[in-house]
C-alpha cells in the first residue's frame, strides 16, 4: 500500500488539472506562453502519474483495468475481472 500523503497528492494534482484544463487550452490556442508559465505546475496533465485503484501503487499499471499487476492478477484468479482468464497453452 503506498502512503496516504501520495494517494492524496495524485488527487489533489487530478483535480488541479480538471480545474485548468478549459483555461489552459484557451491559452495554448491563443499562444500565450508567459500566462502558461503563471499557471500552477500541477494544472499541467504532464505532471500525473497512473497509480492502483486499489493499492495506489505507481508501478505495473494496466491503463485498460486501473490496476496494478498484482492485485490484477489476485482478482483475475478469483474470478472478478469479467472475460479474464489464465491462460495456458
Amino acid at each position: 500500500m503506498a502512503r496516504k500523503s501520495l494517494i492524496a497528492r495524485e488527487r489533489k494534482r487530478e483535480r488541479m488539472v480538471a480545474k485548468y484544463a478549459e483555461k489552459r487550452a484557451a491559452l495554448k490556442a491563443a499562444g500565450d506562453w508567459e500566462a502558461l508559465d503563471a499557471m500552477p505546475r500541477n494544472s499541467n496533465p504532464i505532471r500525473l502519474h497512473n497509480r492502483c485503484g486499489l493499492t495506489g501503487r505507481p508501478r505495473g499499471y494496466m491503463r485498460k483495468f486501473g490496476l496494478c499487476r498484482v492485485k490484477f492478477r489476485e482478482m483475475a484468479l478469483d474470478g472478478k475481472i469479467p472475460g479474464i482468464r489464465k491462460a495456458s497453452w
